[in-house]
């Protein structure tokens, strides 16, 4: 369940992510080195999270707000154990942070022009969770979406996800993971501490309900900044077929690919 609810005059704005998950994935680690090398194995990953953020408009444009992250995630019938680097087979959290919005979308779920830049700083606070230490996570968005010829728009989306050093494995960052960013790579296919990514996408209006798409990007996780290196940056390119099926509300299949792989995306609204 994923939404969010803005309230009388637009002047507070809550975005909640809520998910229940049990399923059998294939699994090749937890950092980039070891995805890179691992043959695949597979694990079932039974996992419940809540992501809510509450922005409050102080002047036209610019929010501030409040987050509560919850999180709670086992692992069982792990192939290899070894995979895992002597961490833990379940974790729970609690995050609290607070962020800074500048937002002049004209529609969130698909916007036509407007800036977007999100900060976001979390604390995953010891006694709230079984990590057995503080953790800390920085995210960093910014998009941009600009009207070109006629029926198109252009669209940009900057991504940084950083959570420090020897982070436990159900907060690292996967790639792919989503169906947003890096569209053709299987979710969890490279794990790590951090990640960033970037891509560039034409949205073109064909006929009536009709539209199609077609992005270029890349992207990586890493272990912290001191060992990322040009050469870990991984390709991401693809087409997509839209459908309005309400105004303004599009439903989406997309052809991603990769660096050895390909994946069909169905989901609703674009993917930033």
């Amino acid at each position: 369940f994923k939404g969010n609810n803005l309230f009388k005059g637009n002047r507070s704005r809550l975005t909640y992510d809520l998910a229940f998950q049990n399923k059998p994935l294939d699994f090749w680690g937890i950092s980039y080195d070891a995805c890179a090398v691992n043959p695949k194995g597979s694990y079932t990953r039974r996992h419940i999270k809540l992501e809510s953020d509450y922005l409050y408009k102080v002047i036209p444009g610019f929010h501030v707000g409040a987050a509560l992250y919850m999180r709670y995630t086992y692992l069982s019938k792990i192939s290899d154990i070894s995979y895992l680097q002597g961490q833990q087979e379940s974790y729970f959290f609690t995050g609290l942070g607070a962020s800074v919005v500048y937002d002049t979308r004209d529609f969130i779920p698909n916007p036509q022009r407007g800036f977007y830049i999100m900060l976001r700083e979390l604390v995953y606070p010891r006694p709230l969770g079984s990590a057995g230490q503080n953790i800390f996570s920085t995210t960093l968005i910014a998009d941009y979406y600009q009207r070109m010829w006629k029926g198109s728009v252009l669209a940009i989306d900057l991504y940084g996800q950083y959570n420090g050093t020897d982070v436990p494995w159900p907060l690292r960052a996967e790639l792919g993971a989503g169906g947003s960013r890096m569209r053709g790579y299987y979710g969890g296919r490279y794990i790590d501490n951090n990640m960033m990514t970037a891509q560039l996408e034409l949205r073109q209006h064909i006929y009536k309900r009709v539209g199609a798409t077609a992005w270029v990007g890349c992207g990586t996780v890493f272990p912290s900044f001191k060992e990322l290196q040009a050469s870990d940056f991984l390709i991401n390119y693809g087409v997509g077929f839209r459908f309005e099926f309400k105004h303004n509300v599009n439903l989406r299949v997309d052809l991603g690919f990769g660096k050895d792989t390909y994946a069909v995306v169905f989901n609703m609204s674009e993917a930033f």
